[in-house]
Parts: C-alpha cells; structure tokens; sequence
C-alpha cells in the first residue's frame, strides 16, 4: 500500500465509505430502527417494526460536540477490550506511516474529521458500515460494523449474558445459594477459571460452596436432592469472581 499523504487517504476513505454507506443501506433497511449496542457480546441490534437486525462491531471512538475532542477507543479505560482491540490495528499503521492523529489517543477534532476516523477504520478492518448511535450525554459514537449476525445465532450469543446492576452485561454464571458477598462458605468449580478467560460453547462458569460439595459427594454426584440442596442460581461474571475472591482470600 502505497500512502504518503494523509488528507489524500482520509479523501479516499471517505468516498469508499460514502459508497459503502450507500450500498449498506439498500441491503439493510436500518430507517429510523432503534438501536442498542452491547459492550459485552459485541453486538449492535436494530429494531423496527418487528424486525431485528444483529451485527458485530468494534468502537472507533467518541466525538464530543461539547468539548470538541475526539477520543480514540484503544485509549478509553470505559471501552471493554474485545470492542476496543480492533483499534489497535488503525493505530499501529498511523505509527507506520506516521500520522499523528492515528496515534494521539485525545484531541481537539470536529465531527467531519470524526467521520474521517470511522471511513479509515473501516477500510483498514475491511467492515460493512458505519454507524452513529447518540448517547444521553451527546457523545457521538462510531461503531464499524463487521458482520451481520443471523437471529438464532445472535440469540445465541445473547443468551450467554446477562445484565447485572453493578456489572452492567457480562457473561452468565451460576453458583449455589450459599455463595455470597459477605461470608467465606468454601469455592468449588468444574473447572479453573481467571475473569475474562475465553470458553468454549459447551462451557459456563460453575461454582458452589463447601457444604455443598460435601453433600455432592456423599451422594455420588449430582442428583435431585444435591441440586434441591444447592439451588442453583444466575449470577454475572463480575459477581462470580468477586465471590471467588472473598472464598479463596484474593
């Protein structure tokens, strides 16, 4: 790739990403569709009229109107790792061909140069589209879209989170009743596990306390009355592992 000139790249990607745009919106009708993005299963959801359209996506960055500044995702403590990686990317080919504003993590910017960001972003990762969601503060942010996501694989995906009230979504997780925030009643897992650790399909974070084990192995196992005993119940991963903390003392 031959790039010596910024402006004339920027140019470049923002007519490929006009085009882009043009062709993205006549395959997807996304027309006044509320939308709602999730950090944690790195997906955008649009909705209207009944139907749902599911996507992946990775956050560019946040424009603010307000402070007129511009802030790239790889340099926002706020943005989860796995929305935020892809910027990395963009970041080390502004190091490559040594332009600045790739590799300054905040600056003053205006929304045209925001747009700019987004259109070499999706050139650079190869994505299907652009799109702005407006939160409540007046924060413009870039999502670039990557794939689209079917429904019964969305829900899939989906299915594995849920929301919590101090962890916001993460990843679904089980534990026995006894399991708390306050007491240490012994930590048993199927498996060893590290907060953020990939798992497979088949896999769930699962834990239950010592009484409870005690009872697991004096029937031989799981049963009825074991999991009548241990009750199992839904927690976030965040929770998981801050009860997995106060058991073992971390």
């Amino acid at each position: 790739m031959e790039i010596t000139d910024y402006n004339a790249f920027a140019d470049d990607c923002i007519e490929e990403l006009k085009a882009l745009q043009d062709g993205f919106a006549k395959t997807f009708d996304i027309a006044y569709a509320d939308w709602f993005y999730n950090q944690a299963t790195g997906l955008l959801t649009l909705s209207t009229d009944g139907t749902e359209l599911n996507f992946k996506y990775f956050q560019v960055g946040s424009f603010s109107p307000k402070s007129e500044t511009w802030m790239w995702s790889w340099h926002n403590e706020n943005t989860l790792e796995n929305v935020k990686k892809a910027t990395r990317l963009i970041r080390d080919f502004g190091k490559r061909f040594n332009f600045v504003k790739l590799t300054e993590g905040q600056f003053p910017s205006d929304e045209f140069e925001a747009w700019e960001f987004a259109a070499i972003a999706t050139k650079l990762a190869s994505g299907i589209g652009v799109y702005r969601p407006v939160d409540t503060d007046g924060l413009q942010i870039f999502l670039v879209l990557t794939e689209f996501i079917d429904s019964e694989l969305a829900n899939t995906i989906k299915d594995k989170y849920v929301q919590c009230s101090t962890h916001d979504y993460r990843r679904i997780a089980f534990v026995c009743q006894h399991l708390n925030f306050t007491t240490k009643v012994g930590f048993e897992e199927s498996f060893e596990t590290f907060e953020g650790m990939k798992l497979s399909d088949e896999d769930d974070f699962q834990a239950w306390c010592a009484e409870c084990e005690a009872i697991r192995f004096a029937e031989n196992g799981w049963n009825e009355n074991t999991m009548a005993f241990t009750q199992i119940r839904v927690v976030c991963e965040g929770c998981y592992f801050k009860m997995k903390a106060i058991n073992l003392g971390h």
